[in-house]
């Protein structure tokens, strides 16, 4: 009997075996994890703020929810979910929120606990893919430029679904495909050309910054990823075009 091929997971414009592409995508932010928020504006010129301002607000996060925030990092969205629920329940009174942080690297943990927490947050250590909660245990669910790094962008789709509470909000806030072809030309040449070399200087790694711009461009359409989320069990489904589609936010409601 011929035995199996093991999974294959794109790692940028290559296709390794899925386990190895976890080692690797964790040595990548191993690197760039004290670097990591001042190089988001840089690439961006800032402008990821805005979108996840956006994302923030369209999560909504109310009084006494437990909101999820997968490949949460340096906890850059927690931290608006965490103040926009305080804000909340000082106009409307009810419990505290509770958000957590996970991430599968804990570097990037580190960092952002570095930085300091809103009182509502919490920080773990943890896989996408097999995320350590019971089932219907969480109000919302967000990842913010972090699917694409998983070895099984399916697999954490399905837990995400599990996690959430029947009407749970599901969140996906990632870069996409540009909707006007003169914009896909100067983004591509932005991201190929200037984007590894100031990771070179900034972060001392313009590989792993490589690494990032060929995952973006293996990363599935709009269109296409909406089907993986509906595939998933997620209803509701759409996306949000940002920035002319360079970012998308990508929702879907527990049903």
């Amino acid at each position: 009997m011929t035995e199996a091929a093991a999974p294959t997971s794109p790692f940028g414009f290559r296709d390794v075996d899925a386990r190895e592409k976890v080692r690797l995508v964790r040595g990548v932010f191993d690197s760039v994890a004290s670097s990591y928020d001042r190089m988001n504006d840089l690439m961006s010129g800032g402008v990821h703020r805005l979108w996840k301002d956006a994302t923030a607000a369209r999560l909504n996060p109310r009084p006494g929810e437990t909101i999820l925030d997968v490949a949460g990092g340096t906890g850059d969205l927690a931290r608006r979910y965490a103040r926009l629920a305080r804000g909340a329940q000082r106009r409307n009174g009810g419990p505290d929120a509770s958000v957590i942080v996970l991430d599968y690297n804990a570097e990037m943990i580190r960092a952002g606990i570095d930085r300091g927490a809103e009182p509502e947050m919490s920080w773990v250590v943890g896989d996408a893919m097999a995320l350590p909660l019971p089932d219907a245990s969480v109000d919302a669910y967000s990842i913010g430029f972090g699917i694409r790094n998983v070895a099984d962008i399916d697999q954490a789709l399905r837990e995400a679904r599990r996690v959430l509470k029947p009407g749970g909000r599901f969140l996906c806030l990632e870069f996409s495909r540009p909707t006007a072809a003169a914009m896909r030309a100067a983004y591509d040449a932005w991201s190929f050309h200037a984007i590894p070399r100031i990771g070179g200087w900034v972060a001392g790694d313009a590989g792993s910054y490589v690494y990032l711009v060929e995952s973006i461009r293996r990363f599935p359409d709009q269109t296409t990823f909406a089907g993986m989320i509906r595939d998933a069990g997620f209803g509701r489904v759409g996306h949000t075009n940002l920035s002319g589609g360079v970012a998308a936010l990508h929702h879907g409601w527990a049903i």
